[in-house]
């Protein structure tokens, strides 16, 4: 049995908002738990703090559906009539935006001691990516060893699970940018702090005291960042930023100093 994750990035057309959510925690989720191979759904919306603010955010919300099964070619394409359905209700924007990618997971969730397992996510940040032609080992290591540990240990930062761009995908398909994906969950009400401090902690300006290893050459620069905030379901983070280490070292306005 193997994992995958299918991304469902779009828009929704104005107005229609409440509609798109009622169908997705409603007839959908029914729907979604006859699928075989099927663990778990949820959905998010973009938000304001992005960690690389001059790349495009073309889509307000991100649905995550989660699989696990030994036959991808026939479970991971069900999903794909069931996403009709919202487009022949009206409620997918037509605005040539839509995208679906399914990476198949190296691994599940690998958590950092920041990480409140029986509190739900607040959020998720996900990264469509490539590796430098040549250096695939070097660029697995790198994650695997270095990055991924970084990257998790950040204050409201919780866990990372990365994959490869599936055999099988959902219809309609479209360009996808990158093979590589770095998914990473949140749990945090303040993640202009978290943003904040990982983009310090990549250049020691962290008040951790925390200087993050030189970037490796084997991960390409042809990659886009997107972070989202939960928004389905009934369970929410309740509050506060997921952390190990000790907070009291930052400043009480940290991410949020007048500019």
């Amino acid at each position: 049995m193997a994992l995958y994750v299918t991304f469902h990035l779009h828009n929704v057309p104005a107005g229609r908002e409440q509609d798109y959510a009622d169908w997705f925690d409603g007839p959908h989720r029914e729907a979604l738990g006859r699928l075989r191979g099927f663990r778990s759904a949820d959905r998010y919306e973009v938000t304001p703090e992005q960690i690389m603010v001059d790349i495009a955010q073309p889509w307000q919300f991100c649905s995550a559906y989660d699989f696990e099964t030994g036959d991808a070619a026939i479970d991971i394409p069900a999903l794909g009539p069931l996403l009709a359905e919202a487009r022949d209700k009206g409620l997918i924007a037509q605005d040539e935006s839509e995208r679906l990618f399914t990476y198949e997971l190296y691994c599940d969730w690998e958590g950092s001691p920041n990480w409140q397992r029986d509190k739900p996510l607040s959020g998720i940040s996900v990264l469509i990516g490539n590796y430098t032609a040549g250096r695939y080992d070097e660029y697995m290591d790198w994650y695997a060893n270095v990055h991924s540990p970084e990257v998790s240990n950040v204050p409201g930062h919780v866990a990372m699970k990365r994959g490869k761009l599936a055999a099988h995908q959902v219809e309609p398909r479209t360009y996808c940018p990158g093979d590589q994906l770095v998914y990473v969950a949140q749990q945090t009400d303040d993640l202009a702090f978290t943003v904040k401090d990982f983009g310090y902690r990549a250049v020691g300006m962290s008040p951790s005291g925390i200087k993050m290893q030189p970037r490796s050459k084997s991960g390409s620069f042809a990659r886009t960042v997107h972070y989202f905030q939960k928004i389905s379901g009934t369970e929410f983070w309740p509050g506060g930023i997921a952390y190990g280490g000790d907070l009291s070292v930052y400043p009480s306005d940290y991410g949020h100093e007048q500019q």
